[in-house]
């Protein structure tokens, strides 16, 4: 079956997500349905496994779902919809629900900012998916630059809005920003002690330096 750009699109946001969950003082607090809904979905990401990760993004969703209910105010409860559906739509592939689904998640992280507009993670997560997604589909990366460049401004050390933000400009061409964003996320990276994002990076400035 071809895998549609908007299922590729969505496994690439869906992965950047999940790598910016990670508590920080500037989180909102959260209903504890809401945060246990956002810890399975971190476990979901982790395992290996495909049908452990099936079950456990099923679970978190519906976790999060309840959350929701409970609290429609909750920003982590719309938060862990994003994560956990987001989740799921990577393992199940291309299907008739997948457009719908994209709907579903703007809406969620949309409204998640409406409710927390200076999260760094949500801000990372819808930059993240507007940069992913095609045009035809609502995706706009510039918007999803200047939301990662937002969440920095709150957080300048916020690894994973580096990492994409520097990603990002390589993909549209901006060698010179690239290199400058990659090479502070490198710093940022050896300083955190984060192995896999600075060999990530180092990748990176090796493929612009050979362009």
């Amino acid at each position: 079956m071809r895998v549609h750009p908007h299922q590729r699109a969505l496994a690439g946001a869906t992965a950047t997500l999940l790598a910016a969950l990670v508590a920080r003082a500037a989180d909102p607090p959260g209903t504890p349905r809401a945060n246990q809904a956002l810890d399975v979905c971190s476990q979901a990401r982790a395992t290996r496994h495909a049908e452990e990760k099936n079950r456990l993004a099923a679970r978190g969703l519906v976790l999060a779902e309840q959350a929701v209910a409970e609290d429609e105010r909750d920003p982590k409860a719309h938060f862990a919809i994003f994560c956990n559906l987001g989740t799921e739509m990577k393992q199940r592939g291309v299907s008739i629900r997948s457009l719908v689904d994209v709907r579903r998640l703007r809406r969620e992280i949309d409204r998640t900012i409406e409710l927390a507009p200076e999260w760094p993670d949500a801000l990372v997560g819808k930059g993240s998916f507007l940069i992913e997604l095609p045009g035809m589909l609502g995706g706009d990366p510039r918007e999803g630059e200047r939301l990662l460049r937002e969440a920095l401004r709150i957080d300048p050390d916020f690894l994973t809005a580096r990492v994409t933000l520097a990603h990002a400009l390589a993909d549209r061409g901006a060698r010179d920003e690239a290199r400058d964003e990659a090479n502070r996320a490198a710093a940022l990276a050896a300083r955190k002690g984060d192995r896999e994002a600075a060999d990530d990076l180092h990748a990176l400035l090796a493929l612009l330096a050979a362009r």
